[in-house]
């Protein structure tokens, strides 16, 4: 049952108690909302947008619930505070009916009847809370900085799970370049400049190369660093849900969508949304991203209404784009969309003295963290680790330094795979075929770590082996 804010017998009329303020006393949400008054009591609405005016960061007021629709069609509110007694359709009646054409905004309804069938309705409609007339400013104050915390920590719990599940296992180096090479220096650079700027990135590089820290650090220096910032894994999503997640649905869109749910594009709302994987995403959803980046609207899936968003875009990738759009898998416009501001990430083994800086680190936090002692990292292993080629990059190394604490000492770093001789007249192409063959026989047939070997996702190997058996 939505909570009740209930009005005391001292409120008289609704301009009791409305004086002016900043609204800090009910929490900085506040201040950053956008709100939509629908009412059609002209005193009402004037109260409302008094009290809430010098709060909120906007507010508009609709008189009926036909302007209403006109205004949820071209603005995202955090709130909209409805009457539920209105002339022609009640309050309820248009929620539920924009509830089934896609429309996530928390909803306070305003009543002056408590029974408990109206607060069934309410619930079923998808109201969040309801307040009775007549109520004082702070009443209604209250209730909106409740639904924004709640739809703050809901937020905030999707997009850790999802972080979760997208197993981002770089947690000591999550928010930092590590190292001083000269490749690292530059990309530092190409980040401070690019960072402040609404501008796009494309972040290209190796496996485990440290993509996702890059964009981590533009984020953090962006005037967004505040707000969200959502990683998403396109390899990780199977292909008929990824849609979902990214854009949302609404109830009944598809078997199993039992409630309407708000996708990542919409966690991300304010912040950056971080597109890992992007060469991966199907070819159907590209054209889908491809308007969401020029339009910064999505569609949720099953929806009539479009929803507008306010993001920064960051992807990245270890598989050659211009390739994939020469083969016809990934869309030539989209390419050029994405493709305005490009950072390359330097694989380890070119990075020097820096793997040296990234193990000391790595002992020092894992450590830490499973509960051991460390183990001095004497000239040999130094001399080992600067000379070892690392084709799993960072994620080589932090798993490497995992494993070394928990064994005691340092194994020795001979490659994985053995080098694949060259016969005479081989292209580029038979090397490769030849190379992830011989790394999947290695592996005894296990994909995924054969993937992990060779620094590139899973689904990169079952792609090349269906090409290969259709050959």
């Amino acid at each position: 049952m939505p909570q009740g804010s209930h009005a005391s017998g001292q409120a008289a009329n609704p301009a009791a108690g409305s004086g002016p303020g900043s609204g800090k006393e009910f929490g900085p949400l506040l201040a950053r909302a956008s709100i939509l008054v629908v009412d059609d009591e002209p005193g009402m609405r004037n109260f409302l947008k008094r009290t809430l005016g010098p709060r909120c960061a906007h507010v508009d007021v609709a008189a009926d619930v036909a302007e209403a629709t006109a205004l949820v069609d071209n603005n995202r509110y955090d709130i909209v505070i409805l009457d539920n007694i209105m002339p022609g359709r009640s309050g309820l009646e248009w929620l539920e009916e924009q509830r089934a054409i896609g429309f996530f905004s928390d909803v306070i309804l305003m009543t002056a009847y408590a029974d408990l069938e109206t607060a069934i309705q309410a619930l079923r409609a998808g109201a969040m809370d309801f307040v009775l007339k007549p109520f004082r400013s702070n009443q209604i104050l209250n209730a909106m900085s409740r639904c924004l915390e709640r739809r703050n920590l809901q937020r905030e719990n999707f997009v850790l799970r999802h972080e979760l599940m997208a197993a981002s296992d770089h947690l000591a180096l999550r928010h930092r370049l590590i190292g001083h090479s000269q490749g690292i220096e530059g990309i530092r650079e190409a980040i401070t400049r690019v960072a402040p700027l609404p501008t796009s990135v494309l972040i290209c590089g190796p496996s485990g190369s440290g993509k996702e820290v890059a964009a981590r650090s533009l984020h953090a220096l962006s005037d967004r660093s505040s707000k969200p910032f959502v990683p998403v894994n396109c390899a990780a999503i199977p292909a008929d849900m990824i849609e979902a997640e990214l854009f949302g649905h609404v109830k009944g869109a598809f078997t199993g969508a039992g409630d309407s749910r708000e996708g990542l594009f919409l966690h991300a709302h304010g912040g950056t949304l971080f597109l890992d994987e992007i060469a991966e995403l199907p070819l159907q959803l590209q054209s889908k991203l491809l308007r969401a980046l020029e339009d910064r609207k999505v569609r949720p899936v099953g929806s009539e209404r479009e929803a507008s968003v306010d993001l920064r875009f960051v992807f990245a990738t270890n598989s050659d784009l211009e390739r994939a759009v020469a083969e016809g898998r990934f869309r030539t416009d989209l390419y050029y969309r994405i493709n305005v501001m490009r950072i390359d990430m330097p694989p380890l083994k070119d990075r020097g003295d820096d793997v040296i800086e990234l193990a000391e680190l790595f002992l020092t936090k894992l450590a830490q963290q499973l509960g051991m002692p460390s183990i001095d990292l004497t000239e040999r292993a130094r001399e080992a680790f600067r000379q070892y080629d690392w084709p799993g990059n960072v994620r080589e190394l932090r798993n490497l330094i995992e494993r070394s604490l928990i064994l005691g000492k340092f194994p020795d770093l001979t490659p994985a795979v053995p080098m694949v001789p060259v016969a005479a007249g081989n292209t580029l192409e038979d090397i490769e075929r030849d190379h992830i063959l011989r790394t999947l026989e290695q592996c005894d047939g296990n994909r995924s770590e054969a993937a992990r070997r060779l620094g590139v996702s899973r689904k990169t190997i079952e792609r090349k082996l269906a090409q290969w058996d259709g050959q």
